[in-house]
């Protein structure tokens, strides 16, 4: 589906996206420019601020895949051919991990402006059902826990997240399958607090919703 996706997106919408994150990015890596010195920095062939608004535009746009995301990027956005070649791209966002993740915390806070968040959980199972008693990866971090919503048994673990209503992350964690959402709430709401947060049953705890008000 990812491979297809040149073909079907607007590309003026995708332009005008990238021109958004990268007028922002830009602002916010004057403040670290001191902690971002390397050598033969003169030598890049894209600027610092071009590679990290690419990469958080392909994390916006939900792409997982890296080769997936550079034929998207030279097929919608540098369709003349200057842009660096995958594997230097790659290399490029390592280098720039620092910059990328305070850059992304920076992003989240824009979330607070935003109407309400949303919190729920999702299951990260590592196996088939058949084999959870027995797998022996991750044993000690991941374990045996219950999906409600296909009432249905799993291992592995469980991603906890907070979006706000326009799709933007604030916070989350990993925990093992079996913690249970009101555990692991105050983690992920407390990350970028936000003043209206939604959450189905699991997450009701008047001890946790009083604590949160008089907190944060």
């Amino acid at each position: 589906m990812q491979e297809r996706f040149h073909f079907t997106t607007d590309q003026a919408k995708i332009q005008k996206q990238y021109a958004a994150i990268f007028f922002f990015v830009s602002a916010q890596l004057s403040q670290i420019q001191f902690y971002l010195q390397r050598r033969n920095r003169h030598l890049v062939k894209q600027e610092d601020a071009v590679i990290i608004a690419i990469h958080l535009l392909g994390k916006l746009l939900g792409f997982s895949s890296e080769r997936a995301w550079h034929r998207f990027v030279t097929g919608n956005l540098f369709t003349d051919g200057h842009f660096l070649e995958r594997s230097r791209y790659n290399r490029r966002c390592r280098a720039l991990r620092f910059a990328i993740k305070w850059i992304r915390h920076e992003l989240a806070k824009r979330g607070q402006h935003h109407a309400y968040a949303v919190v729920d959980s999702m299951p990260l199972e590592l196996c088939h059902t058949a084999r959870m008693y027995r797998v022996k990866r991750f044993q000690g971090i991941a374990d045996i826990g219950l999906c409600a919503s296909k009432k249905q048994w799993y291992y592995g673990f469980k991603l906890h997240l907070q979006v706000t209503n326009q799709g933007l992350p604030m916070g989350y964690v990993v925990t093992e399958a079996s913690c249970h959402d009101r555990t692991a709430a105050e983690t992920v709401m407390t990350q970028i607090p936000h003043l209206y947060n939604l959450g189905d049953k699991g997450f009701i705890s008047s001890e946790l919703q009083k604590k949160l008000y008089e907190e944060y």
